[in-house]
Parts: structure tokens; C-alpha cells; sequence
């Protein structure tokens, strides 16, 4: 039998007092967009909801670690309101974690700039991917032109390039070399607060659940167990979601989770006592869909 769970409006309120109110999902066009990356499963919809949880607190939290980071947008927002002192990203998939090298480090300006200056037809797209790259660089260009030019920004083995895109323009649908070039060094700036690791998230969160002074935003880019999306969507995607959940009951710090709606993450939630709420957003073709956000008891 699962406990009931609540259903969470998106409210900026909603963690001073402790009460839900109703409210609408939250339009990701009034969130500031950071992140160079587009990303199945991005949390951006969430990021009201990650600022009320970490400014409702008495004492601001050092650190916030984010042992899935994907496309970052949850760790680039908590540097860039200042919402903890510091910001650990990890992520396990070395393309990804290439991107975040090379735009963390004096590298950052390179990338920028062979952005701007790339000539985006699909033939030299091909081109560039197909290319053996020769540094660290060069795989977060060909990860950045995945990334940009692929259906939905889905980079796993299988998928490939957009043909028609939004209004014909194919590729170049999702293809903003000024806007990444102006996110790419702009978070550059924002490096003294971003530690970056290229290392299994699942490793760190275990080695550092006796820390008091930090908080966990987790959203692994995986499906809840069952489920076969993930397969398709991540390269990395085969977690042991037990072993993550009895992490968590080990933090001494505060902690976020996010996942599909699933009565298996209910179940694993219920049975170590954590507190489950139901989250309103906007899906594929804008159907309106929940997912879950399993906290410590209450």
C-alpha cells in the first residue's frame, strides 16, 4: 500500500510556511536559461522550486552537490543567485563531461569561438563528428554539435540529426552560436564557484553523505526501474536505484530527488520513510505530466 502523495503546485512560496497553494506550471521561458546544453529530462521547469528549498533555510548551505549534472541547469542556477557558497557537478559520460572541462577551464574562450565560426551544413556536421578528436576540446565541440543538431537533443547511440526541424530550418533549428557563446562565457566567470568532476555520482554521494553542510540535488538521467526510456534517451543509463536510495538514508545533509512517476520510486520511497510530492510540468506536446520528488521525512 503507497502513501498518499501530495501534489505539489510550483510556488515560490511554497517552502516558507510549509502549505500548498494552487498554481500553474511553471513557464520555463521566465527562468533564466544558462546552460549550453539541450537536455532530455532538464530540470529547468524545477528551478523555482530548487530556489525556495535552498533559500527557505535559516543558514545558507555551503555546498550544493549534483551527482547527475547532465546539462547543469539546477548547479548554473544555484552559482549564479548565489543560493550556496559552492557547487560540485559530476558527471559520468565523457562527452558531456568534456563540454563542462573545457568550459570550466582557460579552454573556454576556443570553444566559444569555434561556435561562432563554425559553417553549419549537415555535411560538414558529419564531418566534424566523425573526426577522431584530438583533445578535450575538440570532444566538447563534436558533443556541443550533437548536442544542438540531433532529435531532441538526444546524443545516445541511435539517434541522429534533425531533417526538417521547426519551420524547415533542420539543424539549424536549435543552432544559436551567439547565444552559446555569450552561455558558454558566462559561466566561465561563474568557475570560482563550480568545482567540476568527471567521476560516478553514485561513488561520491556515498563517500560524502557524513558532510552536514551540503545539500543534494539528484536527478539521475535515468528511467524509474521498469521502464525503457532511458535506454534510448542516455549513455549511461543502468543505475542501481536501490543503492541510491539507501545512500540517501545515510545523508546527514538535506537532499532533492527527482524521477518519473512510478509506483516503484513510491515504493523504494515509502520503505525508507522519505516524503514523496507530485510535480506538475509541461511534457512532450505540451501535455501536462508529473514527476515526483521524493525529500527526507518530514
Amino acid at each position: 500500500m503507497f502513501q498518499q502523495t501530495q501534489v505539489l503546485p510550483i510556488q515560490l512560496s511554497l517552502f516558507d510556511d510549509g502549505q500548498l497553494r494552487p498554481s500553474t506550471i511553471v513557464n520555463v521561458a521566465s527562468v533564466k536559461q544558462l546552460s549550453p546544453f539541450r537536455y532530455p529530462g532538464g530540470k529547468t521547469w524545477l528551478v523555482p522550486v530548487v530556489r525556495d528549498w535552498l533559500k527557505a533555510r535559516k543558514e545558507k548551505i555551503h555546498e550544493v552537490i549534483e551527482p547527475f549534472a547532465g546539462g547543469g541547469i539546477i548547479g548554473l542556477t544555484v552559482a549564479h543567485e548565489q543560493l550556496a557558497d559552492h557547487v560540485t557537478m559530476i558527471e559520468l559520460d565523457p562527452d558531456v563531461a568534456a563540454v563542462w572541462h573545457v568550459i570550466l577551464s582557460k579552454d573556454f574562450e576556443w570553444l566559444a569561438q569555434r561556435i561562432l565560426d563554425f559553417d553549419l551544413t549537415p555535411e560538414n556536421v558529419n564531418q566534424a563528428i566523425a573526426s577522431e578528436a584530438r583533445n578535450t576540446k575538440e570532444r566538447a565541440l563534436q558533443t556541443i554539435l550533437k548536442n544542438r543538431t540531433y532529435h531532441g537533443g538526444i546524443m545516445a547511440p541511435g539517434s541522429g540529426q534533425l531533417k526538417h526541424g521547426e519551420n524547415g530550418k533542420g539543424i539549424a533549428s536549435r543552432w544559436y552560436p551567439e547565444t552559446l557563446a555569450r552561455r558558454i562565457r558566462y559561466i566561465a566567470t561563474l568557475r570560482d564557484r563550480i568545482t567540476f568532476l568527471e567521476a560516478d555520482g553514485l561513488e561520491y554521494i556515498e563517500r560524502t553523505a557524513f558532510r552536514t553542510d551540503v545539500a543534494y540535488f539528484i536527478d539521475p538521467p535515468y528511467t524509474a526501474p521498469g521502464k525503457q526510456a532511458g535506454n534510448r534517451l542516455y549513455r549511461f543509463h543502468q543505475l542501481d536505484h536501490e543503492r541510491l536510495f539507501d545512500i540517501a538514508t545515510t545523508f546527514k545533509g538535506d537532499f532533492m530527488m527527482t524521477y518519473d512517476n512510478a509506483e516503484s520510486v513510491q515504493e523504494m520511497a515509502e520503505k525508507r520513510g522519505f516524503s514523496i510530492s507530485r510535480v506538475p510540468m509541461k511534457g512532450t506536446h505540451h501535455k501536462e505530466v508529473f514527476e515526483l520528488l521524493v525529500s527526507p521525512a518530514q
